[in-house]
């Protein structure tokens, strides 16, 4: 049996970015497990920390009606979520380094309450039906699958239309050569019927309102991914994982999990999280 037809190739702009950045970091990431757990491994840090916590907070108002959004404090259920990275579960080495973070957070969303824009009109949200995150068969012939998650999804009934929106946490801008916006713009495309009206990012941290980015081309987009992700099959098929300067940023803290000479701090699904110096 054909091992493409067998073992469909999951990508995302997670594993994209980490593949073009280093291929040993994306196999230490994405393939590599655990021989005495079995799972996978992953870092937390602070700034993930941070990200994650915002995001967790604002996705949630997307599930609540347009009038009942902004009825509970946001900066309430920030203190509640924080509590789940508090301490070293964030990576966080003292009690002076987390409320510079978690500051952050609060400028973030007091940001958004004091200028909600899009987030108070109408939004959507894309359904997989099932556990996993909303994909499509990129390459049936490959057996390629694209997947990710939209963070936030406005909807314009007027033309029944949407507007693709990322919640940028980071103090740097993305690239213009980032495959985020084309991934996402395939994946909105792919997975419900609207036509996509804007594509915008929104950084948080000095940013009133989203910051509107051209529309990939979605063929182009397609050919660029579909690119990437034969490269990764590729790499996968000849399991040779190296870093091409023998240690990079990328790839240097997981070889110290790998090593045992990070803490490990908890399990997250299939994932064994560590802190690492």
């Amino acid at each position: 049996m054909n091992q493409s037809t067998t073992f469909p190739l999951w990508i995302s702009h997670t594993s994209m970015r980490d593949f073009l950045s280093c291929p040993r970091a994306y196999f230490l990431r994405h393939i590599y497990k655990d021989p005495k757990t079995g799972k996978k491994i992953n870092i937390i840090n602070p700034a993930l920390a941070l990200g994650n916590t915002v995001h967790d907070v604002l996705e949630g108002l997307s599930e609540l009606k347009v009038e009942d959004r902004f009825k509970v404090s946001l900066l309430d259920q920030y203190e509640d979520a924080w509590k789940k990275v508090t301490g070293e579960s964030g990576g966080f080495k003292d009690a002076i380094e987390e409320d510079v973070y978690k500051e952050r957070g609060r400028v973030m969303l007091q940001r958004v309450v004091d200028h909600p824009g899009p987030l108070h009109n109408k939004a959507l949200k894309l359904r997989s039906g099932d556990e996993l995150p909303p994909r499509f068969l990129l390459s049936p012939e490959e057996n390629i699958i694209l997947c990710g998650k939209i963070d936030w999804l406005e909807y314009f009934p007027e033309d029944d239309s949407v507007h693709i929106i990322d919640f940028k946490t980071g103090l740097h801008e993305e690239e213009a050569d980032s495959l985020q916006l084309p991934i996402y713009a395939l994946l909105v495309k792919n997975c419900q019927k609207r036509h996509i009206r804007m594509i915008s990012y929104w950084y948080l941290e000095k940013s009133n309102e989203p910051i509107e980015m051209p529309l990939p081309d979605v063929e182009e987009a397609r050919e660029r991914i579909l690119s990437v992700g034969l490269q990764m099959k590729k790499l996968r098929a000849e399991r040779v994982f190296v870093c091409k300067r023998n240690g990079c940023f990328a790839c240097k803290p997981l070889e110290k999990i790998v090593r045992g000479e990070a803490k490990y701090i908890r399990t997250s699904g299939y994932q064994d999280i560590y802190v690492v110096e």
